[in-house]
């Protein structure tokens, strides 16, 4: 059973057990095996340009015993997370998202935003079903189909047109094990994923929309980030 822990500025999804995780995570990326799925908040103060950000993260992971986590950094408040679940059959899926669209853009696009504020959609999947490798990498790329989805469905506008996510996005998906090469959209699994994660993020997304606007350029700021 997972559950999901706010002690800020730390977030933890703890997946009940040890599962096969894929990510580019800051912390852990690729293929590893972990437990729990961290996120970390910051502000503008903690990351100053000339500071070593691996060596830092990996200190504060240290201080709370994490360090065999999968860890995101986020600029979001992270008590404003969202989660959903999804089951179709024997299929269950559990997400939680932190989302941020300060720096948001659109696929094929670049704004600069040097001076700027950054924010950044950080998503966590929880399977109970067993995937192989070749499957986990399935279930990541309709974790990011969803997570598009509910950006663009969210209305956010920037010059080149809807926004499809932010240049700071991170995905990881948690599952089982096993043989199951598949899950597409065809599949219950990809049904289920795609569900909980779009379902997640969508109310983060239209949270942060409804906070700040549905087109929003952002000006160089020293406060807090989203």
């Amino acid at each position: 059973m997972s559950t999901v822990q706010l002690g800020r500025p730390w977030l933890a999804f703890d997946l009940g057990q040890e599962m096969q995780v894929l990510s580019w995570a800051i912390n852990r990326p690729g293929f590893v095996t972990a437990s729990r799925i961290i996120w970390r908040e910051v502000r503008n103060a903690d990351l100053p340009e000339d500071l070593d950000v691996h060596g830092w993260f990996a200190r504060e992971l240290k201080s709370q015993g994490e360090t065999a986590s999968v860890a995101f950094l986020t600029s979001r408040d992270v008590s404003r997370f969202t989660q959903a679940r999804a089951q179709v059959d024997s299929i269950t899926a559990h997400a939680v998202a932190t989302v941020g669209l300060s720096n948001a853009e659109r696929v094929g696009h670049r704004i600069d935003r040097r001076g700027q504020e950054w924010g950044t959609i950080n998503v966590a999947l929880r399977l109970n079903h067993a995937l192989s490798q070749t499957g986990l990498i399935e279930a990541l790329s309709i974790a990011t189909q969803a997570r598009t989805a509910a950006v663009m469905d969210s209305g956010f506008h920037l010059p080149s047109g809807l926004a499809t996510g932010t240049g700071t996005d991170c995905i990881a998906v948690a599952a089982p094990a096993g043989a199951a090469d598949y899950a597409g959209l065809h599949t219950e699994v990809g049904e289920a994923l795609g569900a909980a994660v779009y379902a997640a993020t969508s109310k983060g997304a239209n949270a942060w929309v409804k906070e700040y606007g549905a087109g929003r350029m952002v000006a160089p700021c020293s406060g807090p980030l989203d």
